[in-house]
């Protein structure tokens, strides 16, 4: 769990500890935030983290993806094979 004492660190302190900012990437997963004049700049996180949240990323559209087709086919937004056949061939200027 994101700890705002733990994980939001100053640039400097970073750059000055980073073995150890490294140990605790790797030890809890979880990303830390850089500052910059008390402003947060950058987020840090471990290489293994960071691919799993791409793959929960990558998941989350295919998701989407899904529900958007079931919400077109519940509103009649589809067409039949028969029909995308015919549209690609004239499309394409393709024979039967």
């Amino acid at each position: 769990m994101f700890d705002v004492s733990r994980d939001i660190q100053s640039l400097t302190d970073f750059k000055k500890s980073t073995p150890e900012f490294i140990q605790q990437l790797k030890e809890t997963g979880e990303p830390i935030v850089l500052t910059i004049n008390g402003k947060a700049e950058v987020v840090v996180q471990d290489a293994a983290s960071y691919q799993k949240l791409r793959e929960l990323v990558e998941a989350a559209r295919i998701f989407e993806g899904i529900r958007e087709g079931i919400e077109d086919m519940k509103a009649g937004r589809t067409v039949s094979l028969d029909e995308l056949k015919e549209h690609a061939r004239n499309k394409h200027g393709l024979s039967r």
